[in-house]
């Protein structure tokens, strides 16, 4: 097991910033004020709508922490929770899921679970379980399905079996239509919401032919759609007054949503998606609301080209958060609500890809104030992040690494 130290440096200007801050949803100091950790040029002169959101202040932990490389066995891991004994659920790209202990132990696959088309994006992706799960024992994931048409975005649930060598009873229950046969922007990640119904982050599927599907209330592209257990619409879901508008719809105008999580102060749902060049997003997701792709954005093509009319904002549609230019590639994140490393509690934490580092973003009101880069000098992509039964935060890379990143 490979151990990385932080040890936190105490300047005398430590807390200067925030030693004021009264806010109800952090109640902790986040840190040492730095100057905002992205110093290359954006790729665009778009300007903010307000102000913060985008390179906000740097903050830095000042409490040491370590990470520790549990361990390197695992294959493109793409999801991971902490099942209630403690060790930790991980899908791999390529149709599997494993079973880790905290001392790095991989289970051989799990089978059962149905196939997978991995190639592009695709494959075994986000993964959540039940909140019953020490009785009932099942899983939900999302994947990538072949249909006829191509591929879609699929949810599947199944119940691990108690030797813990298969999925027993694997069944869809829910597609994003219409299939495509591209193979790029599934979104697919998964989270039960306080009401105990699955919320799940659909992709556009990238090319120009379904790109504006985001948009479409009558399409399941570019979506955050809310069903039950069994996939059917959940109730409550907003009514968008639209004849033929999917029942199953939560939020829209979204490209690839790569991350979900739920706010522990109040249930809310947060997502993370990729922008194209710039413009990647932290959402605060409002029933109903439209999220803009591909009418509104902080992005470009990858030509250099501008997306529409090049506008970043529009009545109707809702604003980012938070978001970055040059993009980080965000994907699976969680809030902290462990108390070992005090200034962490309430932020959310975001694995990047092309970032190669974890996003530590503090927030206050809904806003953010503060972003530190974790981890950057490991050079790995950080493809999901959750937090253990034990408090600590478990990352995963796509090089096949699994993290603990605890108090030192």
């Amino acid at each position: 097991m490979r151990k990385i130290k932080y040890i936190a440096i105490l300047p005398s200007l430590l807390f200067a910033f925030f030693s004021c801050s009264n806010d109800k949803e952090t109640g902790t100091n986040p840190g040492t004020v730095t100057d905002p950790v992205e110093g290359t040029a954006a790729n665009t002169t778009y300007k903010p709508a307000f102000s913060g959101q985008t390179r906000i202040n740097g903050v830095q932990t000042t409490t040491p922490y370590q990470a520790d490389v549990i361990t390197s066995a695992l294959t493109s891991p793409w999801g991971i929770k902490a099942l209630p004994d403690g060790r930790l659920l991980v899908t791999q790209k390529t149709g599997t899921m494993r079973i880790v202990t905290v001392a790095g132990v991989v289970s051989n696959p799990i089978t059962g679970i149905p196939a997978v088309n991995s190639a592009g994006q695709g494959g075994l992706l986000g993964l959540c379980l039940d909140p019953e799960f020490a009785t009932n024992r099942m899983i939900y994931w999302v994947f990538s399905e072949v249909v006829g048409g191509g591929n879609n975005t699929a949810v599947a649930k199944g119940k691990l079996s108690n030797d813990e060598k298969t999925i027993e009873g694997a069944t869809v229950i829910y597609r994003a239509i219409p299939a495509n046969a591209s193979t790029l922007h599934y979104g697919g990640r998964i989270l039960f919401d306080k009401t105990g119904n699955l919320v799940v982050s659909t992709g556009e599927r990238s090319v120009l032919e379904t790109r504006p599907l985001a948009q479409s209330l009558t399409s399941g592209l570019g979506k955050v759609v809310r069903i039950t257990k069994d996939g059917q619409p959940a109730p409550g879901n907003p009514s968008f007054g639209v004849t033929g508008a999917l029942p199953e719809l939560y939020t829209y105008g979204h490209r690839n949503p790569q991350g979900l999580a739920l706010n522990p102060n109040n249930g809310e749902i947060w997502l993370a998606e990729h922008g194209p060049r710039g413009g990647d997003e932290i959402n605060r997701l409002k029933p109903g609301s439209n999220y803009g792709w591909p009418i509104i954005t902080y992005g470009i093509e990858y030509s250099g080209e501008k997306i529409g009319a090049g506008i970043q904002q529009q009545d109707g549609m809702e604003q980012p958060v938070y978001y970055w230019d040059p993009v980080v590639s965000p994907s699976g994140m969680t809030f902290y609500t462990g108390n070992r490393v005090p200034e962490w509690q309430n932020n959310l934490f975001i694995g990047a890809l092309s970032g190669m580092h974890i996003v530590r973003l503090a927030i206050e009101n809904n806003k953010v104030v503060g972003e530190e880069r974790l981890l950057a000098s490991e050079n790995q992509r950080f493809r999901d992040i959750t937090q253990g039964v034990d408090g600590a935060l478990y990352a995963i890379t796509d090089g096949g690494k699994l993290y603990k990143i605890d108090k030192k």
